[in-house]
Protein backbone atom coordinates (compact mmCIF):
# COMPACT_ATOMS: atom_id res chain seq x y z
CA UNK A 1 0.00 0.00 0.00
CA UNK A 2 1.41 3.37 -1.04
CA UNK A 3 1.30 6.08 1.61
CA UNK A 4 2.48 9.67 1.36
CA UNK A 5 2.85 12.04 4.30
CA UNK A 6 3.69 15.70 3.75
CA UNK A 7 5.23 18.06 6.27
CA UNK A 8 7.03 21.40 6.40
CA UNK A 9 4.19 23.78 5.70
CA UNK A 10 3.65 26.90 7.74
CA UNK A 11 3.26 30.66 7.69
CA UNK A 12 5.96 32.93 6.28
CA UNK A 13 6.35 36.51 5.15
CA UNK A 14 6.48 37.61 1.52
CA UNK A 15 9.96 36.72 0.21
CA UNK A 16 10.52 33.94 2.72
CA UNK A 17 11.40 30.28 2.20
CA UNK A 18 10.05 26.89 3.20
CA UNK A 19 11.02 23.31 2.44
CA UNK A 20 8.27 20.74 2.13
CA UNK A 21 8.92 17.04 2.63
CA UNK A 22 6.92 14.01 1.58
CA UNK A 23 7.82 10.68 3.11
CA UNK A 24 6.65 7.80 0.93
CA UNK A 25 6.14 4.17 1.88
CA UNK A 26 5.27 1.26 -0.36
CA UNK A 27 6.84 2.97 -3.38
CA UNK A 28 10.35 3.46 -4.76
CA UNK A 29 10.92 7.18 -5.20
CA UNK A 30 13.42 6.87 -8.03
CA UNK A 31 11.36 4.49 -10.12
CA UNK A 32 8.71 6.59 -11.86
CA UNK A 33 7.52 10.18 -11.48
CA UNK A 34 6.51 12.20 -8.48
CA UNK A 35 5.07 15.67 -8.29
CA UNK A 36 3.91 18.52 -6.12
CA UNK A 37 0.49 20.05 -6.58
CA UNK A 38 -1.23 22.90 -4.81
CA UNK A 39 -4.79 24.05 -4.35
CA UNK A 40 -5.82 27.51 -3.25
CA UNK A 41 -9.31 28.17 -1.86
CA UNK A 42 -11.87 28.25 -4.65
CA UNK A 43 -9.38 27.11 -7.27
CA UNK A 44 -8.55 23.85 -9.00
CA UNK A 45 -5.63 21.72 -7.89
CA UNK A 46 -2.65 22.51 -10.12
CA UNK A 47 0.61 20.73 -10.73
CA UNK A 48 3.68 22.85 -10.08
CA UNK A 49 6.72 20.56 -10.14
CA UNK A 50 7.55 17.01 -11.25
CA UNK A 51 10.61 14.78 -11.12
CA UNK A 52 10.94 11.51 -12.98
CA UNK A 53 13.32 8.58 -13.26
CA UNK A 54 16.68 9.83 -14.43
CA UNK A 55 16.26 13.02 -12.43
CA UNK A 56 14.51 15.05 -15.10
CA UNK A 57 12.39 17.87 -13.74
CA UNK A 58 9.70 20.20 -15.04
CA UNK A 59 8.05 23.23 -13.44
CA UNK A 60 4.97 25.30 -13.99
CA UNK A 61 5.84 28.82 -15.07
CA UNK A 62 4.40 30.29 -11.88
CA UNK A 63 7.14 28.67 -9.76
CA UNK A 64 10.03 28.14 -12.19
CA UNK A 65 13.20 29.73 -10.88
CA UNK A 66 11.85 29.94 -7.32
CA UNK A 67 10.96 26.33 -6.41
CA UNK A 68 13.14 23.22 -6.66
CA UNK A 69 11.90 19.63 -6.55
CA UNK A 70 14.28 16.90 -5.42
CA UNK A 71 14.27 13.45 -3.87
CA UNK A 72 16.38 11.33 -1.55
CA UNK A 73 16.13 7.66 -2.50
CA UNK A 74 17.82 6.51 0.71
CA UNK A 75 15.15 8.27 2.77
CA UNK A 76 12.33 7.58 0.27
CA UNK A 77 11.46 11.25 0.52
CA UNK A 78 10.40 13.90 -1.96
CA UNK A 79 11.19 17.56 -1.30
CA UNK A 80 10.07 20.96 -2.52
CA UNK A 81 12.36 23.88 -1.72
CA UNK A 82 10.36 27.09 -2.04
CA UNK A 83 12.19 30.42 -2.16
CA UNK A 84 11.02 33.97 -2.79
CA UNK A 85 7.53 33.05 -1.68
CA UNK A 86 4.65 35.33 -2.63
CA UNK A 87 1.14 35.73 -1.18
CA UNK A 88 -0.23 34.05 -4.30
CA UNK A 89 1.67 30.89 -3.34
CA UNK A 90 -0.72 30.46 -0.41
CA UNK A 91 -2.39 27.06 -0.82
CA UNK A 92 -2.59 23.51 0.41
CA UNK A 93 0.36 21.60 -1.05
CA UNK A 94 0.13 17.92 -1.98
CA UNK A 95 2.67 15.37 -3.10
CA UNK A 96 1.67 12.69 -5.57
CA UNK A 97 3.21 9.67 -7.25
CA UNK A 98 2.52 7.71 -10.39
CA UNK A 99 3.11 4.24 -11.79
CA UNK A 100 4.15 5.86 -15.07
CA UNK A 101 7.29 7.63 -16.18
CA UNK A 102 6.34 11.15 -17.23
CA UNK A 103 6.96 14.86 -16.81
CA UNK A 104 3.26 15.57 -16.78
CA UNK A 105 1.73 18.10 -14.40
CA UNK A 106 -1.74 16.79 -15.14
CA UNK A 107 -3.66 15.56 -12.13
CA UNK A 108 -4.84 12.47 -13.99
CA UNK A 109 -1.27 11.14 -14.28
CA UNK A 110 -1.02 10.52 -10.54
CA UNK A 111 -2.57 7.66 -8.63
CA UNK A 112 -1.37 8.21 -5.07
CA UNK A 113 -1.78 11.34 -3.00
CA UNK A 114 -0.88 12.69 0.39
CA UNK A 115 -3.22 14.59 2.69
CA UNK A 116 -1.54 17.94 2.14
CA UNK A 117 0.30 20.58 4.13
CA UNK A 118 -0.80 24.22 4.35
CA UNK A 119 1.45 27.06 3.19
CA UNK A 120 0.44 30.63 3.98
CA UNK A 121 2.41 33.62 2.74
CA UNK A 122 1.54 37.02 4.14
CA UNK A 123 2.44 40.42 2.68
Amino acid sequence: QVQLVESGGGSVQDGGSLRLSCVISGYTVSRYCMAWFRQAPGKLREGIAVIRDGGWTHYDGSVAGRFTISRDAAKNTLYLQMNSLKPEDTAMYYCATSDWSSLSLSRGTYMYWGQGTQVTVSS
